[in-house]
């Protein structure tokens, strides 16, 4: 993750401060820490028993082109749970119903440090899925043949659904390549 050299306020250059026990950013001028958070998003996990489970090919970094839930960030006004249904509509063109929250997990970025990622269970859901915003391919694989799966906070979401709704297949054969 890039380094904060200004202040988001006021534009003064930051100072590394000793702050509530941990070095942080500091603007002398605001006399205030600035304070690195994580970044929300989302995560989808799309369930059917016929067909197995909806994954994305990822058309942007960071990942190009491996295997991923649909999902993204949270925007601001914006509850996670729509925002994880409006990136299942923008990348896979389907629209769902949330069934229930499968948790929350964390990924590394480069980019943004710490992404927080909420995941939610879909088994309810219309339309036919093709690729949109931010995926090259949209499919349905059966868990004993998934691809490797991108991120590993999808990984786990992806884990918790097969146990629920596969049970014949073993969290190891999730991650499996082809």
């Amino acid at each position: 993750m890039k380094e904060k050299l200004y202040c988001p306020f006021c534009a003064q250059p930051l100072q590394k401060r000793l702050y509530e026990g941990r070095e942080r950013p500091f603007c002398t001028r605001c006399d205030a820490p600035i304070y690195e958070n994580p970044v929300p998003a989302t995560a989808v996990v799309v369930a059917d028993k016929d067909t197995g489970i909806l994954l994305v090919k990822r058309s942007v970094e960071p990942r190009k082109g491996e295997w991923a839930l649909p999902g993204g960030f949270v925007e601001l006004s914006e509850a996670p749970d729509q925002a994880a249904l409006r990136e299942l509509a923008e990348e896979t063109g389907i629209s769902g119903t949330i069934d229930t929250l499968l948790g929350v997990e964390t990924n590394n970025s480069a980019t943004y440090g710490t992404v927080l990622i909420v995941g939610y269970l879909v088994i309810d859901y219309a339309g036919v899925p093709c690729a949109g915003d931010d995926a090259e391919e949209a499919a349905f694989f059966p868990p004993g043949v998934m691809p490797p799966i991108a991120f590993n906070s999808h990984a786990a979401f992806i884990d918790r659904v097969i146990d629920r709704f596969f049970p014949s297949f073993s969290i190891s054969k999730a991650k499996q390549p082809l």
